[in-house]
């Protein structure tokens, strides 16, 4: 089976008249994700490429089925964008948007999280299921099909590690990216239980980074939970310290949330983390050629 999106996935994209959205959701589709709908206010009765365009989620819904909404609204609609899309019945949200603040993030969670919606983002690559469905930014034609799991809050690292298994003849079952961000709408420790009970994946990755303590806490879950061998990768093991590293969840405050403590809590797990990409692609190779993968 796949994780987060699929082949049920019934695709609405919302700000899809937008340059990024339209561009996107065309992409998206080509790869064949069955994008269903577009919204944009106002602009309902057009399309896209041939993607009709509806006035709200709920009307996308009610003609379309939608079941999964890719948020590319500016930053400071797009949490009424998610509420929007909740309160029409999507099931899976997924949030590119980036400079959502804290406080609306937080507000955000605390709304979703009770009613099952599955949320990936803000500032998130998406997810990508490889032969099945892409849903968001993430970079396909450089990826495989395979049975490597990948969860991570960088984008860029998560294309380079794919990348690098691919060119080892290697593949993923799902591609998770969470978000960079200090609230997102999923921890590393929910991408990890799904891949735990995911019979498509034997290898589990996740690609961390300095700042918070979200990768100690998957560290305990993968001790005490995960039957799979998990292999990871910290970055920022050169930042400077006090700096804020690329995403707004990545700033460490004293020796919390440092590359080192979180190696060090990962390799207590029983975790091989690797100093490199590319020598976490090679671990996960060598991982998956004892499991013959």
């Amino acid at each position: 089976m796949s994780i987060v999106v699929g082949n049920e996935t019934k695709l609405v994209v919302q700000g899809i008249t937008g340059s990024e959205g339209s561009f996107h959701a065309v992409r998206n589709r080509d790869y064949g994700t069955n994008v269903v709908a577009g919204v944009t206010p106002g602009k309902g009765g057009q399309d896209v490429s041939g993607i009709p365009v509806f006035n709200t989620v709920a009307d996308a819904v009610a003609e379309t089925g939608a079941n999964t909404t890719l948020v590319f609204v500016p930053a400071r609609f797009a949490a009424d964008a998610i509420y929007e899309a909740v309160d029409a019945g999507v099931e899976t949200v997924i949030c590119v948007a980036e400079g959502l603040p804290a406080h609306e993030m937080l507000r955000v969670y605390n709304y979703v999280q009770p009613k099952g919606i599955t949320m990936l983002g803000p500032n998130c690559p998406g997810v990508l299921s490889p032969g099945k469905a892409n849903v968001g930014i993430i970079p396909a034609e450089v990826l495989r099909e395979g049975r490597i799991g990948l969860v991570s809050r960088s984008g860029t690292l998560t294309y380079q590690i794919g990348y690098e298994l691919a060119q080892r003849g290697l593949g993923n079952s799902t591609i998770v990216g969470i978000g960079g961000d200090p609230v997102v709408g999923s921890s590393f420790i929910d991408i990890l239980g799904r891949f735990e009970t995911d019979d498509e994946t034997n290898v589990v990755v996740m690609v961390g980074e300095i700042g918070g303590d979200e990768e100690e806490k998957a560290a305990r879950y993968i001790g005490e939970r995960m039957s799979k061998p998990v292999v990871a990768y910290i970055a920022g093991f050169t930042a400077p310290p006090g700096k804020t590293m690329g995403h707004a969840g990545a700033i460490i405050s004293g020796s919390s949330g440092t590359a080192e403590a979180k190696k060090e809590a990962l390799e207590a797990a029983g975790v091989r983390v690797g100093t490199t990409p590319t020598e976490v692609a090679e671990l996960a190779a060598e991982t998956a050629g004892t499991l013959s993968v």
